[in-house]
């Protein structure tokens, strides 16, 4: 299966892939993910980007055991609601296993791989979430 994106496409938008970047409302202040060009709350078009916290806390989750194609490979597939603050992202947990996770747990964003478009040649990376590390 391939994806919507060409190679020359998906590298001029690689940054955008790789940093955990929000919308701010300058009009009500609610920040949101993903970023849009209207707010989702109030409507205005007064938005400007915002670097959204690398470190969250896990509020729930799901498990999928039959993925879309393309996350075959990462069977089972954890997806969580994270709370970074002024705002929750839905993101992909990665580096955990299922004995492992629970609701409440501190999460920090990582860049990883997300899924392979052999047709085109391309290996998608962006961030997922996995617990923070103590040290």
């Amino acid at each position: 299966m391939s994806m919507e994106y060409s190679v020359p496409i998906y590298w001029r938008n690689r940054v955008n892939y790789y940093k955990l970047i929000g919308g701010r409302c300058k009009k009500c202040g609610r920040v949101f993910f993903p970023p849009q060009s209207r707010c989702p709350y109030c409507s205005s078009d007064n938005v400007e980007p915002v670097s959204l916290p690398r470190i969250g806390r896990l509020l729930s989750y799901t498990v999928s055991y039959n993925p879309p194609e393309g996350y075959k490979l990462q069977t089972p597939l954890i997806i969580g609601l994270i709370d970074l603050g002024e705002t929750r992202i839905i993101a992909q947990l990665t580096d955990v296993s299922l004995e492992e996770i629970s609701e409440g747990i501190e999460v920090e964003a990582v860049v990883r791989k997300i899924r392979e478009d052999r047709t085109a040649g391309l290996i998608h990376y962006g961030y997922k979430f996995r617990p923070v590390i103590s040290h």
